[in-house]
């Protein structure tokens, strides 16, 4: 399993994923509860499972004969701290524009245009 950034980047990628993590995200479900919510195949979903494990952000449990699978959000960390370098970045970049309209705005007020 790897939790890094890439990891988790992938098993984001898909919409598909992204919705299954949605469902886990209220309860823990087995693989046919999950296939029984999308149009697509059980073994479609189980790949998706599988992805999102790799990313470390679901874990799966025997419970008698059936796999629960949990989420685990602790690796969309590293992800977020990636992201909030750009939301930094953003931050300035839009401040920057405020001062820019809000000077141009005190202009125009001044030269009556």
């Amino acid at each position: 399993m790897n939790t890094g950034p890439q990891a988790v980047f992938r098993a984001l990628a898909d919409p598909t994923r992204r919705q299954i993590l949605l469902h886990l995200a209220s309860e823990n479900l087995a693989i046919s509860d999950i296939a029984a919510r999308f149009d697509i195949t059980r073994t479609a979903i189980n790949k998706h499972l599988a992805i999102l494990e790799e990313g470390g952000l679901i874990k799966s449990e025997v419970s008698g004969r059936e796999r629960r699978n949990q989420l685990t959000p602790e690796p969309m960390k590293s992800a977020f701290e990636w992201i909030g370098h750009f939301e930094r970045y953003w931050d300035v970049k839009l401040a920057d524009l405020q001062r820019e309209i809000e000077k141009e705005m005190e202009e125009t007020k001044e030269t009556g245009k």
